[in-house]
């Protein structure tokens, strides 16, 4: 029967006779299955839903998925993103996306989502991130809504990671528990803020005259770092034997990828603090940036070299850098306006 071919079709008994609706909860449809009448009747019911449906949150998340902007994010961070999606979507797409144009009404809602994520609160501020995302490609280039209602939600996660940067010491005490090849990629990452998937892929051929020249994968490779070659980073390079087309490898001579130096700088970090320790590979970054910030680098010149996008520069700063590092360059520069004649 053609009735068998359609999507969605519920029937109901009732008193020795059947109906049939276009879904569970939809409209009921008109003829006998299969007639021209029945299925004219389902069509007009499905068109119905889709343009009612569009209004729904449900078709933004659709929307955004696929969006060039979207499609634009690195590999990995569509892949954790999608999850997060999906949930957003589960939770939210039955409201209409006008509801979100009201914030004081739609945020306790948003809150009491977030509160079920609460036992993991940087799961529950990850998933915002990505709402507040969704709800801002609403705003523009959308113009579904005003505002993003996400704006003023506070985060769960307390501990910001902008004071947690590897100091001398601490490099120097990972270093005692590393292999010279783990040590050459923290020294590496130390000196040009470069995240752990473009050290691994970085080769010789990256190394000019007077910079070090790399696409990012974090950016999809459209972005590039240029690193300039200062002495510390020189007198790095020409330690690390050429055994390789790329300058980090293992202890058998064979490039590493990202999961085998992760694992093998765990365990380093693990033999030195015993106790346990909040360092990252990640924040490896951040000493970079700060090294730039207090040397007296301009915020533009700190996003060419880590292939920030410009007009976000101040706020990663603010991310990387230390407070008692940004205390360390006002110092410095009041103590050069006041050493003038």
């Amino acid at each position: 029967m053609v009735t068998l071919e359609l999507k969605g079709l519920h029937r109901v008994r009732a008193k020795g006779r059947v109906y049939w609706y276009a879904w569970r909860g939809g409209p009921r449809l008109k003829g006998t299955p299969g007639s021209p009448e029945f299925l004219a009747s389902y069509n007009e019911a499905v068109a119905g839903r889709q343009s009612t449906d569009s209004g729904r949150f449900r078709a933004l998340v659709a929307l955004y998925k696929a969006s060039a902007e979207y499609r634009k994010l690195a590999d990995s961070t569509r892949r954790n993103w999608g999850p997060w999606l999906d949930r957003i979507a589960d939770h939210f797409g039955e409201l209409r996306i006008a509801q979100f144009d009201r914030p004081e009404k739609i945020r306790p809602v948003i809150r009491r989502w977030r509160a079920t994520f609460a036992e993991k609160p940087r799961s529950a501020d990850y998933g915002m991130q990505v709402l507040s995302r969704l709800l801002s490609y609403a705003v523009d280039p959308l113009g579904r809504i005003a505002s993003n209602p996400c704006e003023g939600i506070k985060h769960l996660y307390s501990v910001s990671r902008s004071e947690i940067i590897w100091t001398i010491q601490d490099i120097a005490r990972v270093k005692m528990h590393a292999s010279i090849e783990v040590q050459h990629a923290i020294e590496l990452a130390a000196c040009t803020g470069l995240r752990a998937g473009d050290l691994v892929r970085l080769s010789w051929s990256h190394v000019g005259e007077d910079a070090i020249v790399v696409t990012t994968g974090k950016s999809s490779h459209r972005r590039e770092a240029i690193i300039p070659l200062y002495q510390e980073l020189r007198d790095l390079l020409a330690r690390i034997p050429r055994v390789s087309t790329v300058i980090l490898t293992s202890s058998k001579g064979r490039p590493w990828n990202k999961d085998g130096l992760g694992s093998s700088f765990v365990k380093a970090k693990k033999d030195a603090w015993p106790e346990g320790c909040d360092l990252h590979f990640h924040d490896l970054r951040g000493t970079a940036a700060t090294k730039f910030y207090i040397n007296g680098l301009t915020e533009r010149e700190i996003a060419e070299i880590m292939a920030w996008e410009e007009d976000n520069v101040s706020r990663i700063i603010r991310r990387y850098v230390g407070r008692s590092a940004a205390i360390k360059d006002r110092i410095r520069r009041l103590d050069t306006v006041q050493s003038r004649p």
